[in-house]
């Protein structure tokens, strides 16, 4: 299969990361094209947390996730970056022309040729942890559910949350007002939230709008089609209650893989890539930002994957031309954004 046409840097992942560093490939007057697994831009957030608000993303004192991210498409596609949704990188092959040394991407649906790689692909590929109850595959988009993309979908409904991470809390609250009901049950008596959601979904308890429950988990799940019952149970008294429910949903993490990406020779820390302080890996060319790097002192945000985009893009831009600044200078002050020239 012929390779696509050659770009300065292809993007893997199309989350807030990968966004970023469309923009600022754009803004150095690189060309850059996107490359997701996932059907839509916005990775995790759009695919499982459209619906949340985000406080820690600078100059915004609350953003939902899905506004976030329709703002950060606009910006980092303006400059003509391309995408390819719903593509699943398979390999790589270094190519040796008249032209020098460039990768070309390989992918289920086609190969892309590209100076260099920027690898921003969040967790990785990530697939829910599943409750481990016989049967449950079945009832899978009939009321059990392992992501809330559209709230009011659970109006007027009796819902199970299952877990005790920051998402489990999250929807505890924000499903408030919108479902009948809501239970959340733990299989231990320690969270992973914060403390503050902790506490907010205490008070609902308090106040009778919420059942929260540790040391239970789900037994078995029944319905003719679609969920209409659960039993849990109590794993330190075996005590066991069965709910007449019309949802559950689990929130009990990811299984994440870095894929095909493994094979590249890249060296690797868990699911995670190694980076320095220019954001490179081992292998010349290649870089990686966001959640998916490894660093020491990293912090997986938002902002830090914002920051090391920039990093990124900006020493690929270098890699390709040793001639061009790693510093672009401050954007209220380049031409391309018709400012005085740069």
């Amino acid at each position: 299969m012929a390779a696509e046409e050659l770009k300065d840097i292809s993007i893997i992942g199309g989350g807030p990361t990968g966004l970023f560093a469309a923009f600022y490939a754009g803004m150095r007057g690189a060309s850059a094209r996107i490359i997701d697994a996932l059907p839509a831009l916005g990775g995790q957030l759009m695919a499982l947390y459209p619906e949340k608000f985000i406080f820690d993303v600078a100059g915004f004192p609350k953003v939902l996730a899905k506004d976030l991210i329709r703002d950060m498409a606009t910006q980092g596609l303006q400059f003509g970056a391309t995408t390819h949704m719903g593509e699943i990188v398979t390999g790589l092959r270094r190519v040796e022309n008249g032209d020098g040394v460039h990768f070309v991407l390989e992918t289920d649906a086609g190969d892309y040729s590209s100076r260099t790689i920027v690898i921003a692909a969040g967790i990785g590929a990530f697939e829910a942890r599943r409750l481990g109850v016989a049967g449950e595959d079945a009832f899978e988009e009939k009321g059990l559910y392992f992501k809330v993309l559209d709230p009011k979908q659970f109006t007027g409904a009796r819902v199970l949350l299952v877990g005790g991470g920051d998402s489990a809390f999250d929807w505890a609250v924000n499903l408030q007002g919108v479902a009948k009901s809501i239970m959340l049950i733990h299989r231990r008596d320690g969270f992973r939230a914060h403390a503050a959601t902790i506490n907010q979904v205490q008070e609902l308890c308090k106040q009778g709008q919420c059942d929260l429950r540790t040391f239970w988990e789900v037994k078995t799940i029944e319905g003719n089609g679609k969920v209409e019952r659960v039993t849990i149970f109590n794993n330190k008294t075996k005590e066991e209650e069965t709910l007449e429910l019309d949802a559950i949903i689990p929130l009990l993490g990811f299984h994440s893989d870095l894929g095909a990406i493994k094979e590249w020779g890249l060296d690797t820390e868990k699911a995670d890539i190694k980076v320095n302080q220019l954001m490179e890996t081992n292998v010349p060319g290649i870089y990686a930002a966001g959640d998916i790097t490894a660093y020491p002192g990293k912090l997986k945000l938002i902002a830090t994957g914002a920051a090391e985009a920039c990093i990124a893009v900006n020493n690929a831009v270098h890699h390709i031309n040793p001639k061009a600044k790693v510093n672009p200078g401050h954007s209220s002050n380049l031409a391309i954004f018709g400012q005085k020239d740069d």
